[in-house]
């Protein structure tokens, strides 16, 4: 899926704390200037590391900023953001928790825990956080197909396909919007009936998605997607992800056809070997657990 990125807003937050006067800062008038020059100064580290994704340093110095002004907002913010870089989802709730509880208003912060949410399996809250985020939001609701993902594993499936539907509007030839759609539709009616209103896609020249949309039109087989993967002439990173991408959707299309045991081996080659920086990845490693907890 295409992922858009958020601006990090370290400014536009420290801007709305510090405009409040619950800081301890703000309480004492300003009159020790060497604590807000102290304070100012961390402010601006935090950003540079964060820009420079220096997550673990970035962490540091919100740390040290906190114990300066516990009440600003900004700090748990970035805090949020490093840890979500970082794929430390649970820390990511508290801090973002934490935003919300200092600043209702800080809307972005619903969405972010919202994602946090989704990849710890959390659906029902991820859910609820995109829905006041879209509350606030709603000309975002196009562009929000994590929102889509979350209500496929929530099993709101009708939901979903209305979401990808939406999300087409934006993005039409994104073959991952057109097999998330299929997923969905497949579960609210048939396979059969999800095929006949794919969502085609002619511009997606990503490896492997033109085999990828093919597979789910039945027109080929998963051997024709993880091969179109496995003999692509690319870059080592980029190799690496279209076998991510290969393997997962390979995984996702067996388990639209009640084949869980190859769903599993498909989804485990997807996370276990083929770890990439992806928000995709994270999802592929939140259905894995699912997966495995049936088992147990």
């Amino acid at each position: 899926m295409r992922v858009f990125v958020l601006p990090v807003l370290l400014s536009a937050m420290t801007a709305i704390a510090m405009s409040h006067c619950p800081s301890p800062i703000c309480a004492q008038e300003k009159k020790d200037e060497k604590k807000e020059k102290e304070l100012a100064k961390l402010l601006d580290d935090i950003e540079v590391a964060m820009k420079e994704k220096k997550y673990e340093a970035a962490l540091a110095l919100c740390k040290k900023a906190a114990e300066l002004d516990p009440k600003n907002p900004a700090i748990p913010f970035a805090a949020g953001t490093a840890h979500t870089a970082l794929r430390e989802n649970a820390e990511a709730v508290k801090a973002f928790t934490l935003v919300i509880e200092l600043e209702p208003k800080a809307i972005t912060a619903r969405d972010r825990r919202g994602d946090a949410y989704l990849k710890l399996g959390k659906f029902k809250e991820a859910i609820a956080d995109f829905d006041a985020f879209l509350k606030e939001r709603p000309k975002a609701a196009p562009d929000h197909w994590r929102r889509g993902i979350a209500l496929y594993y929530a099993g709101r499936f009708k939901d979903g396909v209305d979401q990808f539907e939406l999300h087409r509007k934006v993005n039409p030839e994104d073959v991952e919007n057109s097999v998330w759609h299929y997923l969905c539709n497949a579960r609210a009616n048939t396979p059969k009936k999800a095929r006949e209103e794919l969502i085609p896609v002619t511009k997606d020249t990503r490896v492997p998605m033109k085999e990828v949309l093919q597979l789910y039109a039945g027109k080929v087989k998963p051997k024709d997607v993880l091969d179109a993967a496995e003999n692509a002439k690319l870059d080592d990173e980029d190799r690496k992800e279209a076998r991510f991408y290969a393997n997962l959707y390979v995984a996702l299309y067996y388990e639209s056809e009640g084949d869980a045991k190859k769903c599993l081996e498909h989804m485990t080659v997807a996370v276990e070997k083929y770890k990439i920086g992806h928000y995709m990845w994270d999802v592929a490693d939140v259905h894995l657990k699912l997966l495995k907890d049936k088992k147990k």
